[in-house]
């Protein structure tokens, strides 16, 4: 069971071929935060190349991804735009 209240840190794990990476090291009070921040900030191109920490435990972006799709992600989600 993942806990969304226990501090967090995301990393970039690749230098960005972008001019100015919106991400290299950024700590997060709770999980929740981190990962609402690394799906809905971050241009896709840097989440592919971006990790969660989380109790020593690392993360994935697509690891991200499925915790910020789960039913147990307590915080709400950013509604999608329609095409």
């Amino acid at each position: 069971m993942f806990d969304y209240s226990t501090e967090a840190e995301l990393f970039s794990a690749r230098k960005q071929k972008l001019p100015r990476s919106p991400l290299a090291y950024r700590r997060f009070a709770r999980a929740a935060d981190a990962i609402r921040f690394a799906i809905e900030e971050l241009p896709s191109q840097v989440l592919i190349g971006t990790y969660l920490e989380v109790d020593e435990e690392r993360y994935q972006g697509k690891d991200i991804r499925r915790l910020y799709e789960s039913v147990d992600y307590p915080l709400a989600r950013r509604v999608a735009a329609l095409p």
